[in-house]
């Protein structure tokens, strides 16, 4: 599939809280910094579309993380998904769906971009205690590839530097494939991958607001990115 964007989008600043009226306010504080806000459903008490559609002005992507892929939501797969196609509906500009979605709940969600072009979709596979073998990160990327997904998100757990080097390499057979890719570790050694994935072809990194809490191990406040991200370009 074509991406609806102009790729790579650069760094999302990632916004959890447990109040709507909050949410926007940190992410409306977080456009000076971000490419896209992700708005984190899972962490809203009672989870909207609209507020943030109003609100913001920066691309949106909306997540709505399951407990069983590390997130906070618990409910039916349904009601999961129902809350992305209200984003599709809105035309929000990114929804992310879990590669190990029920295909029938993805192919709901793939019929409604159809009609709403404007939104791409990232499927994503995660690994909150280590990294695979290369031999299974690339069965994960190929299936993420032939998942109809407009982008992939492949993030796991650096425990040593190989884990990250391994997770970094992903990218070339992304780019052979022509396939844009989000891929880097998380935790105090995946650190680094935030920064170098940018710059070795990688769609998206991801950032924690300043003045809110991280979603992910390993992850820097989007100022102090930025400011990394300066320096990578010789421009600090």
């Amino acid at each position: 599939m074509t991406v609806p964007l102009v790729s790579p989008a650069g760094v999302c600043v990632s916004v959890a809280c447990e109040k709507v009226v909050q949410a926007v306010a940190l992410a409306k504080h977080s456009e000076r910094y971000a490419d896209v806000i992700e708005i984190r459903l899972d962490s809203l008490s009672h989870p909207e579309i609209e507020p943030f559609v109003k609100n913001c002005t920066k691309p949106l992507l909306f997540t709505n993380r399951p407990a069983w892929e590390g997130g906070s939501f618990q409910g039916p797969e349904a009601a999961r998904i129902s809350l992305l196609l209200q984003a599709v509906q809105h035309d929000c500009t990114l929804v992310d769906l879990e590669l190990k979605t029920a295909p029938e709940l993805r192919g709901e969600l793939l019929d409604a971009l159809l009609k709403h072009t404007q939104t791409a979709l990232i499927v994503s596979w995660h690994d909150f205690s280590g990294t695979p073998s290369s031999a299974e990160l690339e069965e994960i990327l190929q299936q993420q590839i032939e998942s109809g997904a407009h982008i992939g998100k492949i993030v796991t757990t650096a425990n040593d530097y190989k884990d990250v080097l391994r997770i970094l390499n992903l990218q070339k057979i992304a780019a052979e494939n022509n396939f844009p890719l989000i891929a880097f570790c998380m935790g105090s050694i995946g650190t680094i991958s935030r920064l170098a994935t940018i710059k070795l072809g990688g769609y998206m990194t991801y950032a924690a607001p300043d003045g809110g809490k991280k979603t992910a191990s390993g992850q820097i406040p989007v100022s102090a990115l930025r400011a990394m991200l300066k320096t990578l370009d010789g421009e600090a």
